[in-house]
């Protein structure tokens, strides 16, 4: 039975209650090709589960998908057509994935669609379908994810944010001498990338910078390209909770470009007089500006702040040193130990309830 007609039977509209207080969680992990960051906070978060007793499992719609090198944990796996789910287990699925809720749903099982980018929400849904009519929790995976949710269906989602390594990604002693080097990663929106490029390269002829593609590397790869980089211009959109300007934080970068939406849950602009502010309420956080943040698209905003981020640092401003400093700060709340305790107390409270 698919989404589809589990929706026509009129299931109830709330959610799903397993009878038994012992909850196991199964973890859809879907066919990817290539680095897929959701996928890797998918198997990070069973990893977290595992190593502290829970009884979990990876649920593989095609074995030879793309796995994320350097885990902390392993976790089992099973294929998708060797799936059993019973009333009272866990179903965790990711958003556009629809279809995947159907064996939870049928088996009465807690479903959960895990919303790693807002923009997904709506995708796979059937037509004629809403959430509203399938017994299916909502999470999101950042403060505006969540608000997204809340204004499109009504429902509160509570929060699991991802977490990025610590170790891999440190600050290094020191960046390269010689030009700036401005780390980009062209898979997201690779034609507003080159456009800044354009722009920059048409007001700024002389200047001294090198462009460095983060492309094709594996997360050690990565750690490495941004420990070199001075900058990381940031052009994905639409984002859910994006890892990679946390991630260039990390490493020392001045971060500048678009937020992809979702990365206003951390990105607060370093610039003075920004010329875009979010309509939408932020939440309170324990840093300052840590990046020079415009529109998302704004290619011509993206380019002028570019320009300010090479100033800021061939001049040692002020502005500079402390704008790292709170990148620092970002990344710290969000490193893995973070991640690991909003994991382990979702559980709790879903457990807790699961009675």
């Amino acid at each position: 039975m698919n989404v589809m007609a589990l929706a026509r039977a009129r299931l109830p509209t709330g959610i799903i209650y397993g009878l038994s207080q012992y909850m196991r969680t199964y973890i859809f992990i879907p066919p990817v090709k290539r680095a897929a960051g959701g996928v890797t906070v998918l198997r990070q978060v069973a990893g977290v589960l595992a190593q502290a007793g829970h009884d979990v499992e990876l649920v593989l719609r095609e074995p030879a998908s793309w796995r994320p090198q350097g885990l902390r944990r392993e976790v089992a796996e099973r294929d998708w057509k060797d799936v059993q789910l019973q009333s009272g287990d866990l179903w965790v699925v990711p958003e556009g994935w629809v279809n995947a809720l159907a064996p939870g749903l049928e088996a009465g099982a807690r479903c959960v669609s895990y919303v790693q980018n807002w923009a997904y929400l709506f995708s796979g849904l059937p037509e004629n379908v809403t959430w509203t009519q399938l017994p299916v929790e909502l999470w999101a995976v950042s403060h505006p994810v969540a608000q997204f949710i809340e204004q499109t269906t009504g429902r509160e989602a509570p929060i699991l944010r991802p977490g990025i390594d610590r170790e891999l990604f440190a600050t290094p002693a020191a960046k390269p001498e010689g030009p700036l080097r401005i780390a980009y990663m062209p898979r997201k929106n690779k034609a507003q990338a080159r456009q800044i490029q354009d722009i920059f390269r048409s007001r700024n002829p002389d200047a001294q910078v090198r462009w460095t593609p983060v492309e094709g590397l594996d997360a050690q790869g990565v750690a490495r390209a941004l420990a070199q980089a001075h900058i990381f211009l940031m052009t994905g959109f639409p984002e859910g909770c994006p890892l990679p300007p946390l991630e260039a934080m990390a490493s020392g970068c001045l971060c500048v470009g678009f937020s992809g939406y979702g990365g206003w849950d951390y990105m607060r602009p370093a610039q003075p007089l920004p010329r875009f502010t979010p309509w939408w309420p932020l939440r309170d956080v324990d840093w300052g500006g840590n990046g020079l943040w415009c529109a998302d698209l704004d290619v011509l905003d993206a380019a002028l702040l570019l320009e300010q981020a090479v100033e800021w640092i061939t001049g040692n401003a002020p502005e500079y040193e402390a704008t790292l400093k709170n990148a620092r700060l970002t990344a710290d709340a969000y490193d893995l130990a973070a991640q690991e305790r909003a994991v382990l107390e979702l559980w709790k409270k879903r457990m807790a309830t699961n009675a």
